[in-house]
């Protein structure tokens, strides 16, 4: 069983609801998967802990599972994605893990183009969806033909 690390933005209800949705499909079709939301440390859950050591114990568990993972998976919705989840995408294939991204959000950073081409680069196939129908469709189809 291939293992997936799922990078993405979880600082509102709707962002937590559609990682789990995607999170969902990705085990549906046989993929552990490792949700930073459900199976990491959140700082606010970390009561009692100095900053310094909270930043230890997240930076530390999520690098190790990204490095312990066959694939790197990041939603890159938003004006521009998630800083940190970039910084994840960064360790993940600096280490030569397969990556992939969704996408639904319309905004983009650069003029003409989706993504920056820094990020973009990294992917092996980026998902797209201007709803989360057509994506969750895409998505499925894919995984029914191939594996990530």
């Amino acid at each position: 069983m291939k293992k997936v690390y799922f990078a993405a933005p979880l600082f509102c209800k709707s962002e937590r609801d559609f990682n789990c949705a995607l999170t969902e499909i990705l085990e549906e079709h046989g993929y552990k998967v490792f949700l930073p939301q459900r199976d990491g440390y959140e700082a606010i859950e970390l009561m009692g802990m100095s900053e310094s050591e909270k930043v230890k114990l997240i930076f530390d568990k999520d690098t190790s599972e990204i490095l312990n993972s066959d694939v790197f998976f990041m939603v890159l919705d938003g004006r521009v994605p998630d800083d940190g989840a970039c910084v994840e995408l960064g360790i993940a294939y600096a280490n030569g893990k397969k990556c992939y991204g969704v996408k639904t959000d319309a905004r983009s950073l650069e003029y003409y183009m989706d993504l920056n081409p820094l990020i973009a680069g990294c992917f092996s196939k980026i998902f797209y969806g201007r709803g989360e129908d057509s994506l969750y469709t895409e998505l499925k189809l894919f995984l029914e033909k191939q594996s990530l």
